[in-house]
């Protein structure tokens, strides 16, 4: 059974490669929000069920912190200079 929500909803089939990976369902991708190259994590609770949750930033660690704080920032640099000028400015004998 899955459940979304409050309500349970009968499984969904998949198949296991031989690399050990499956297809996780369209309908789950798009009730976690998981997109392509999204993170990830997997549980097993008492009734041996898998448990599949959504990427959580506030509990990723140290790592997913430190990534997290240079993608809030990336693309967003407000700098004059391209990159041949940059260049050559370092470049420059004095």
């Amino acid at each position: 059974m899955l459940q979304f929500g409050n309500t349970q909803e009968s499984g969904m089939a998949t198949t296991l490669t031989s690399k050990g990976q499956v297809t996780i369902p369209k309908r789950i991708r798009d009730t976690l929000g998981l997109r392509p190259g999204s993170a990830v994590e997997f549980s097993v609770n008492a009734a041996h069920e898998v448990v599949i949750h959504p990427p959580r930033a506030a509990e990723g660690g140290p790592a997913a912190a430190a990534r997290d704080r240079f993608d809030a920032v990336r693309g967003r640099a407000d700098v004059p200079w391209r990159t041949d000028a940059l260049m050559k400015l370092l470049r420059a004998d004095d």
